[in-house]
């Protein structure tokens, strides 16, 4: 029976592939036919600009890539397959693949892209009366099978059935409820790239995916749950949905580092959406305003934090980068530029040669009332246009003025004096004198116009915010009650230090950008579609109301763990935080806590770390896929530890798996075990020091806070002692970090007595 199955499937494929050959064939046809034109047009035009050719370069590309994606599915043109019938339908068998492939010649659908609406039956549907949503409304009718497909060198190796609780593998027959085949895709020794999952998108992950774009959506996911998988799937889907008004382009990630965002390159091209945009928050900032000086960022402020001994400057670093993080410093900078934006101190007459071209009062109303909805710097250059379209006419008034003003020094010249070559040429002086102002007036005035608003604009972001600090009245003026005047103290100093220094500290970046937007507004072509946060438990309060002040319409992705909140003073405590103060309600919260990352055994042996933090989080289920117990390797020696490095490398190569990371608590640790492995070690290693752009060495030596969001094969956890690691947040959090990013392998380096949140799991 099972060969039969498998032997009927085979068949499709072929039939399928052929269908894909004539398709791509034809492709290629006209491929050449589409070069030959752009070679002629490019003769036609002798380099000049030629519209039809650039049109017609625009259909080769998309020929190209059409081809491109039709010959790489003929390894694997698809992973699944529903029989589904409609409601007083024909049961149909769809096969479901990574991209969407037509036989336009047939005028037949050989494979329906994932993220088409009837894909959603492979994900969500159980078998039975079933449904799924499509644009023109809810479909109704019955799922009586949903298959999955292994395939290995272009072929059809394995068949798993889905729903009726039968399993089938190799051609053996079974009862097992457990996920055969997402184990088999689990198992898989990974690289230096995050993959895509098109094929082992679970339900809970499905709904997310397809979650709809209008709608924030928060997940809190568990260490090794798929989230960050999940919001790139996200992205290719909405897409692919909302194709018609949505662009890459017009889409934003932002990942905490460029480590980070090298892991995830590969997923939004290989799901075709290679067009969105990847960055971190700091190079958000920087895109909206030269920023000078050398930035201060997130990981050396928690090296500094971690390596500080004077306890109570710790505490006051701790607190400034809290507070600077929060809604009420936005609240705080919000009162300030208030009472210096209703201050008319800066506003005066616009004159010229002690000539008043327009008052005080005029400018005053216009910027206090008439314009007060525009921001600061739109509104006076909305004043500068509307003046200098009144300008002419107060020239005109002006110079009439000044000829009223000479009449009567005429008139007393002419009566005075009675010779009538003096009188001339006492005449002719003051008439010259008033045609010098008049020539003066008309000849300057719009350049003295000019720099009027000039020098009224001069004021940018950085000395707002310099004056914001140095500015000691107003400061405590506008600082909240309950904020103590050390802490004051200790910002003011601390900023004017960095200042001097030629240093940003990046709990800075976020209030510059807040007074950017104050002072030009968010123009439209700036704001996205839709934005993607990861790690999102590490942005302060004040950096989400900045992300969603670019997002439209809240169309807003966050995922991140509470967990993993290394960044604990100025990250969200809580996710209501935000859902609350910020989205009023109406985002939605999803908690994962399947893990997919790890062994059973790993996350059983994590959990000590994420109990101890009581977060009121539901401990991470694992997949059950069972591994090995995580070692505890005894070293004598320090300077001994390359042995043991050295073995547990040569062991994870000969079990066929390829990433492995030594993980130590901080950068001082990393450059101690570095040059002992230098010394010693026969394998080569690559320090990550936070800069780096990409992994170069499949071994690395690497900080705790710098694992976040990666996975590595095997980790090596490097002497994670009592002295080390204590019952404090940031202890706790970076343990719990440091233990789950390994998918299979996981080693603890012994030196010490080891801390009692790893003491009570072996």
């Amino acid at each position: 029976m099972i060969n039969e199955i498998l032997y009927k499937e085979r068949k499709i494929l072929e039939e399928k592939k052929d269908l894909i050959r004539e398709e791509l064939n034809e492709k290629k046809n006209n491929r050449e036919k589409i070069n030959a034109k752009v070679k002629s047009l490019a003769k036609e035009s002798k380099g000049s600009y030629n519209e039809e050719k650039e049109t017609t370069e625009k259909i080769a590309n998309v020929l190209k890539k059409d081809i491109e994606g039709y010959e790489e599915s003929l390894l694997s043109p698809y992973f699944g397959r529903v029989d589904f019938r409609e409601k007083r339908g024909i049961e149909e068998s769809i096969y479901i693949g990574k991209n969407g492939i037509t036989n336009n010649i047939r005028g037949e659908e050989v494979v329906v892209d994932w993220r088409a609406p009837v894909a959603d039956l492979y994900y969500s549907a159980t078998g039975g009366e079933s449904y799924y949503k499509a644009p023109v409304g809810v479909i109704e009718g019955t799922l009586s099978l949903k298959r999955k497909f292994l395939f290995e060198d272009g072929e059809i190796n394995d068949i798993f059935d889905d729903g009726l609780n039968e399993l089938m593998i190799n051609g053996e027959e079974g009862t097992e409820l457990v996920d055969e085949f997402l184990k088999i895709n689990l198992e898989e020794s990974r690289g230096k790239k995050l993959k895509e999952v098109v094929a082992t998108i679970q339900k809970e992950q499905n709904e997310i995916i397809r979650w709809p774009r209008n709608f924030p959506i928060i997940v809190q996911g568990s260490a090794g749950s798929g989230k960050t998988t999940i919001a790139l799937h996200r992205l290719a889907y909405l897409i692919y949905r909302y194709k018609e008004n949505m662009k890459g382009e017009e889409i934003l990630v932002l990942a905490p580092n460029k480590l980070f965002l090298d892991y995830i390159s590969e997923i939004l091209p290989n799901l075709g959406a290679e067009e969105v945009k990847q960055s971190t928050f700091e190079e958000l900032v920087q895109s909206k305003f030269k920023l000078k000086g050398k930035i201060y960022n997130k990981d050396d402020k928690l090296k500094d934090v971690m390596e500080e001994e004077n306890l109570d400057k710790k505490e006051f670093i701790v607190n400034c980068a809290k507070f600077k993080g929060s809604i009420a410093y936005k609240d705080m900078i919000d009162k300030y530029i208030a009472l210096v934006d209703s201050s008319t101190r800066e506003i005066n007459d616009i004159t010229i040669d002690g000539y008043v071209i327009f008052d005080k009062k005029e400018i005053v109303k216009l910027y206090l009332k008439d314009l007060k909805s525009y921001p600061i710097n739109r509104r006076k250059d909305e004043i500068k246009r509307y003046l200098s379209l009144k300008i002419k006419e107060k020239i005109d008034v002006l110079i009439y003025s000044i000829d009223i003003k000479w009449e009567p020094k005429i008139k007393e010249i002419k009566s005075k004096y009675e010779d009538l070559e003096e009188r001339r040429r006492f005449l002719i002086k003051e008439y010259d004198n008033r045609d010098e102002i008049k020539n003066h007036i008309l000849k300057n005035s719009k350049k003295q116009f000019n720099n009027y608003f000039k020098s009224w604009k001069e004021i940018g972001v950085k000395d707002i915010y310099y004056n914001f600090f140095t500015d000691d009245e107003l400061f405590k003026i506008v600082a909240p009650k309950d904020l103590s005047y050390d802490l004051i103290d200790f910002m003011q100093q601390e900023f004017l230090l960095n200042h001097e220094n030629g240093i940003v500290d990046e709990d800075d970046l976020a209030p510059l950008l807040y007074i950017r937007n104050l002072l030009e507004g968010i123009e439209e072509k700036e704001k996205f579609k839709h934005i993607v946060v990861d790690e999102a438990q590490d942005y302060s309060p004040f950096q989400v109301y900045l992300v969603n002040s670019f997002a439209k319409g809240n169309s807003l992705t966050l995922v991140g763990d509470l967990a993993q909140g290394i960044y604990y003073y100025k990250g969200l405590k809580m996710w209501e935080d935000i859902t609350k103060d910020l989205f009023k309600d109406a985002a939605t919260y999803v908690q994962l806590t399947q893990s997919y990352r790890s062994t059973v055994e790993i996350i059983d042996f994590a959990s000590g770390a994420l109990q101890a933090q009581n977060l009121g989080l539901k401990n991470a289920k694992p997949v059950l896929r069972h591994g090995e117990e995580p070692k505890i390797v005894e070293v004598e020696n320090e300077k001994e530890i390359y042995k043991s490095i050295d073995q547990i490398i040569d062991e994870i190569r000969t079990l066929g798996k390829i990433s492995v990371a030594v993980i130590t608590k901080d950068t001082k640790e990393a450059e101690k075990v570095e040059k002992l492995l230098k010394k010693k070690s026969k394998h080569k290693f690559q320090r990550i020091k936070g800069k780096e752009s990409s992994f170069i060495e499949d071994n690395v030596i690497i900080p705790s806070y710098l694992t976040k969001g990666l996975e590595f094969d095997c980790t090596i956890i490097y002497d994670p002692s009592k002295n080390k690691y204590e019952k404090t947040i940031l202890d706790e959090r970076l343990l719990y970090v440091m233990l789950t990013r390994a998918l299979h392998y996981e080693y603890i380096l012994k030196i010490n007595e080891l801390t009692t949140l790893i003491e009570k799991n072996y």
